[in-house]
Parts: C-alpha cells; structure tokens; sequence
C-alpha cells in the first residue's frame, strides 16, 4: 500500500479559494514521479519530475467531491496507464495529483510506493484511489 502525504501549501490553497473539488470547474491530474516529493516547499507540477516514455502522459482523475454534514470527500476514477512501444525505464516510485486548472498547476497529496518500479511494453500500471482520495473533516 502506497503512504500518502499532502503538500503543505494544499492547505493554504484550499483556504485562498485556488480548487475546485466538486468536481464542476477543476481538472485534477495524476503523474508518475521520480524524485521524492518536498511537501514544505514543493508548490507545482513543475517541482517534480516525471517519467517518460512512450503511452506515458498525466491522466485525469475525474475527481468528485461530497459534503455530509460537516465532512468532505474528494473521489476519483482509478485511472491506468499502458507502457507502449518501449518499456518505461525509469526509476518511478511516486504518483501526485495536482490542480491542472489552477494558474501554477498546484501540487495536492503525493503516494510512495516504497521502491521504484518499471513497467514493460503493454504492461499497465493503476493508481487506485479506493473508497476516497482524502476526507477533510
């Protein structure tokens, strides 16, 4: 199971009004990473590296949000890439999301796997988000 971890300036992006996520106006994209998210001081999708290769491009969560009560969640569809022509090679061990709408495409929460990995040619990879991608209650 990968260990999640918010960015420290989701919180306050969240309280300057920057996201959206019920899921109306905001598109909330998933990348796979290389280097190790720094929640204190990384801030956008241009903070982090992501892999390449072919059939590799940052993918739309479809994120939703709810609200009961004094409780929200953030949901999303589980989305999967496909390595095409070539393996992936790169050493990726991290997925993020982040705010694609957003002037600065601003960074969320970040996922460790625990040790890179590789994915071969037609082989996929999924992130799933389970039952909700955080609650904020």
């Amino acid at each position: 199971m990968a260990t999640a971890v918010k960015y420290e300036t989701f919180v306050e992006d969240l309280s300057n009004k920057l996201h959206d996520l019920f899921g109306t106006n905001d598109t909330v994209m998933a990348s796979i990473h290389t280097d190790a998210p720094v929640p204190s001081t990384d801030v956008s999708v241009a903070n982090i590296t992501q892999i390449t290769g072919t059939g590799y491009a940052s993918g739309d969560t479809q994120n939703d949000g709810t609200r009961t009560g004094g409780t929200f969640t953030c949901t999303a569809v589980d989305f999967t890439w496909t390595a095409g022509a070539a393996d992936w090679t790169s050493t990726a061990r991290y997925v993020s999301i982040w705010n694609d709408t957003s002037i600065t495409d601003r960074l969320m929460i970040s996922w460790d796997y625990g040790a890179t990995f590789a994915v071969g040619n037609g082989e996929t990879f999924t992130l799933d988000f389970g039952a909700s991608v955080f609650t904020l209650a």
